[in-house]
């Protein structure tokens, strides 16, 4: 009998939670450790921030589901990962602390045989003074669905001000040099613009796009070049016409410093200090390690052997330092297992990328300013499932993992939500292969031209509205989940 222990029940760790029960019988168990009672499909968060879709649509309970298929859930935080016992234990185990269940504040030690972070980020908003929604208030976010749900509120006040006569300047992008995710900001600027398009009020509204990327349509993954319409175009062109359609500025190439109630200051790459007057924002925070803590058998920290400066989890990756020039494809993990402890893995978010894909660069006062790589939704998803069907092929007896999702070698597709309504809405419908570029194999654009293309337009949007149901529907275990894709 086997314990697989999932810390995290994020797109990775319940991905992976959902096909170890399906496929180890009852001998084996499966137990998932969130602090979060609910699920939620964060990708759709952008139009509860909206205001068109209502939060519950992008929700649902965790424990019943796990309870139906015979997951032993626990609502708590893994705090300490202790990979080879302790003391007399010889058996590894993880420390976890409660947040729900009645038992908040109290720990537990778990004993596994196979452990899988997937905890997902912290989202450090305390990087960026001013930035915290929560605590300073001055800028909202959709990065959970209660944010989003207070993103709505405050953007219903700004309609109203606007219909009163008061002009409103909206500054939505990213919140620090730092920050992954654009995709998400992106999305939602265009979403706030159609929504105060449909209030009859746009002439009282200014949209600006603040971002750490270095062109328009980096995303974290340098940029890209695709085929549109018979023709080739960069991902640049194709960001900056959305824009311009839309009558949105754009501010690249910032980081963001500090903000204060209605004025965000920003630095850029080539020194310039600015700053930019808001009546409502919203500012993706940089991501950070959950703070995972690991200790060897005697008790001695060994945190900085399993995790790297940002608190993500070493895989099998390269992690040599060398030039930007010298970095590879063939660099990024492939099993998602850990060099120094065999029954130990990490996914999506959690795991540490062996480097940017976007080229780092500094300002000339030193600030890092570049976008950093993106793990989520598909590509979090296939890592999930092939690390499960790794450990479900090592508890029969196999010596090392038997699957692999490398990011250097998968595709990825990615809908994009720039409005919605079943008549007026639309979405840029993109696909890229591979998402890390391998210009060994690829010396022209890094990506094979053939499979990673782009377009525009409504079916764009029903398609997205239709994912958005099928991967609700698969994430509550619905009969024939299985046979829907990651």
């Amino acid at each position: 009998m086997s314990r697989v222990v999932i810390l995290g029940a994020g797109v990775s760790g319940h991905t992976a939670a959902s096909f170890l029960r399906d496929w180890l019988d009852d001998s084996h168990e499966v137990v998932v450790v969130s602090p979060n009672q609910v699920w939620n499909w964060i990708p759709s968060n952008v139009w509860v921030g909206a205001g068109s879709m209502p939060m519950k649509d992008v929700i649902f309970e965790l424990e019943p589901v796990y309870r139906r298929i015979g997951v032993d859930f626990r609502q708590a935080k893994g705090v300490a990962i202790h990979p080879e016992g302790a003391g007399e234990n010889d058996r590894p185990f993880v420390t976890i602390e409660y947040t729900g269940q009645g038992k908040d504040g109290s720990s537990e030690e778990i004993a596994y045989d196979y452990l899988i972070n997937a905890t997902g980020p912290k989202l450090n908003f305390g990087a960026t003074e001013g930035l915290d929604p929560e605590k300073d208030g001055n800028t909202v976010s959709i990065c959970t669905h209660l944010h989003a749900q207070h993103a709505a509120e405050k953007l219903d006040e700004s309609i109203a001000r606007m219909k009163a006569g008061e002009k409103q300047t909206f500054v939505i992008g990213t919140g620090h040099g730092m920050c992954t995710c654009q995709g998400a900001a992106f999305e939602y600027i265009f979403n706030v613009e159609q929504a105060v398009r449909e209030a009859g009020v746009r002439d009282m509204a200014r949209f600006v796009w603040l971002s750490n990327e270095f062109e328009l349509g980096d995303f974290g993954m340098g940029g890209m070049h695709i085929k549109r319409g018979g023709y080739i175009t960069n991902g640049k062109v194709f960001t900056e016409s959305i824009m311009a359609e839309r009558g949105i500025e754009w501010i690249t190439r910032a980081h963001v410093t500090r903000i204060e109630p209605g004025r965000i200051h920003y630095e850029q790459l080539d020194g310039t200090v600015g700053a930019v007057d808001f009546d409502f924002s919203m500012l993706i925070p940089p991501f950070g390690g959950v703070g995972l803590k690991a200790y060897d058998r005697d008790e001695t920290d060994i945190t900085a052997e399993i995790f790297a400066p940002n608190g993500f989890m070493k895989v099998d990756a390269d992690y040599t330092e060398r030039p930007y020039e010298q970095w590879r494809a063939a660099d990024w993990p492939r099993t998602y297992q850990s060099p120094l402890y065999p029954n130990l893995f990490a996914v999506g978010i959690a795991f540490a990328p062996p480097h940017l894909i976007s080229k780092p660069m500094k300002s000339v006062n030193g600030t890092p300013i570049n976008p950093t790589a993106p793990r989520t939704g598909m590509p979090a998803a296939m890592m999930g499932k092939a690390v499960a069907q790794s450990i479900r092929d090592m508890i029969h007896g196999a010596d090392s993992p038997t699957h692999t999702a490398s990011m250097a070698e998968m595709g990825a597709a990615c809908v994009a939500s720039v409005g919605t309504g079943f008549l007026k809405g639309s979405a840029a419908a993109m696909t890229v292969y591979p998402v890390v570029p391998d210009f060994e194999k690829y010396p022209q654009y890094g990506r094979d031209i053939k499979l990673t293309f782009g377009e525009v337009g409504l079916a764009g949007h029903w398609i997205k509205r239709i994912l958005h149901h099928l991967f609700l529907y698969k994430a509550k275990l619905k009969p024939g989940w299985r046979f829907i894709p990651e």
